[in-house]
């Protein structure tokens, strides 16, 4: 679900291969406890503007940022960050990542090169592990839709022993321990799979069981199905455009089109924003139907636990409204007091009128990009009433008027 209307989703989904036991020591992932007040132990996130949980943690005595990645099988640290110790740093091979570099033709996979760094200890709230480590890879600031890169993505490696309590409405997550249940909601099945070791459930579309289905809150759109599932559930049949986004491999283009519904163990979700990888894609090449994202879960208070094989859903406010609809055809990124056109959308009134990616922009109907520009009214622009006419001033000092359509 595009609810920041001013950038597409990205994703933040890296399956690392295994990293090599060490040769002394617990194993390569540590030993997680809770502490006796973990329930009280809430930690507070903020959601970046591709619908990430982004939050804080301690890792080794020193407080880095990270995002809550249950599509992450091995916790990855940034490259860049200051927690990272490239004297303590072996190689690890690479490993396969959503996206592609520039020039490699649009598919949605790639390798990225990962290191594996052995760690003392790691807090979250009431979780602390001891001992095990991390990969090492480049976390760019991109793929967060936003300007600040994140020291860490938290995987299933930290948190899936334990229930995860993520209470989107109030911007705050718990670990409990597996077989708790805090609150009343649908149920739908949840696992860890055994090859690929990430969170993973099955959705249902029309008379169609599609499974497995990675449930990723690194990602930050609602659905996004392999060329193969797509397939199977008729989505040719729907009106469609294209998007963009950015994972730790590069980017992705896609197909984007509205789901009337789906349904998810026993919760019944209507009009879904569905995403179609090209064929060959990431979901075909580790051999899933695609995967569930934080756009759609954070319309819920979510609880997974795979221990259990449950996930919970209760619905929150916005659980029921429609998704934000692209009425300009410009997906854009912010970049400090401008945004750049990072997609064109097929089919919509900025394709038609001649955009191109890579144009850019700094002022919309005469108002300047501020900081606050992804929280502020004047980013609502983009998902406006078809037939209104939005006048964007280039950073050139031309102005190009867009009147917004209803194109998907």
């Amino acid at each position: 679900m595009l609810r920041n209307p001013i950038l597409t989703a990205p994703i933040l989904l890296l399956l690392a291969a295994a990293p090599p036991l060490p040769a002394q020591g617990v194993g390569r992932e540590g030993v997680a406890t809770l502490s006796v007040d973990t329930e009280a132990r809430w930690v507070p996130f903020d959601l970046t503007p591709g619908n990430q949980i982004r939050f804080a943690l301690t890792l080794d005595g020193r407080p880095v940022t990270a995002i809550l990645d249950t599509g992450v099988s091995y916790s990855v640290l940034a490259t860049a960050s200051a927690a990272a110790d490239p004297a303590r740093t072996t190689a690890n091979g690479s490993a396969t990542a959503i996206g592609s570099r520039a020039g490699t033709g649009g598919a949605a996979s790639g390798a990225v090169s990962i290191g594996w760094q052995p760690t003392r200890n790691l807090v979250i709230g009431g979780l602390t592990r001891t001992g095990g480590g991390v990969t090492v890879a480049d976390l760019p600031a991109l793929a967060t839709g936003s300007a600040r890169a994140v020291d860490m993505l938290v995987g299933r490696d930290v948190t899936g022993g334990h229930a995860l309590d993520i209470d989107y409405a109030n911007h705050r997550f718990r670990l409990l321990p597996s077989g708790r249940l805090p609150f009343v909601g649908a149920l739908a099945p949840l696992s860890i799979s055994a090859g690929r070791r990430v969170y993973e459930s099955a959705i249902g579309i029309g008379t169609k069981r599609l499974a497995p289905m990675i449930v990723d809150t690194g990602d930050g759109s609602a659905v996004t199905l392999s060329a193969a599932a797509a397939a199977t559930a008729g989505i040719a049949r729907l009106p469609t455009t294209t998007t963009i986004s950015f994972g730790l491999a590069g980017e992705t283009v896609s197909t984007l089109a509205i789901l009337p519904s789906l349904t998810l163990g026993q919760r019944t979700i209507r009009t879904v924003e569905a995403r179609v990888e090209p064929a060959g894609g990431f979901s075909d090449t580790i051999g899933v139907a695609g995967r569930i994202g934080s756009g759609l879960l954070q319309n819920y208070r979510v609880l997974l636990d795979p221990v259990a094989g449950r996930m919970v859903l209760q619905p929150g406010a916005q659980a029921d409204m429609p998704p934000l609809r692209s009425t300009s055809g410009l997906l854009v990124g912010l970049e400090r007091d401008r945004l750049r056109v990072l997609h064109v959308m097929r089919g919509g009134p900025a394709a038609a009128a001649g955009w191109r990616a890579g144009d850019v922009i700094c002022r919309i109907d005469g108002q300047p990009i501020a900081a606050d520009y992804p929280s502020s009214p004047l980013a609502r622009w983009a998902v406006g009433a078809p037939g209104t006419s939005v006048r964007l001033g280039m950073c050139d000092g031309s102005v190009r008027p867009l009147t917004l359509a209803q194109f998907y």
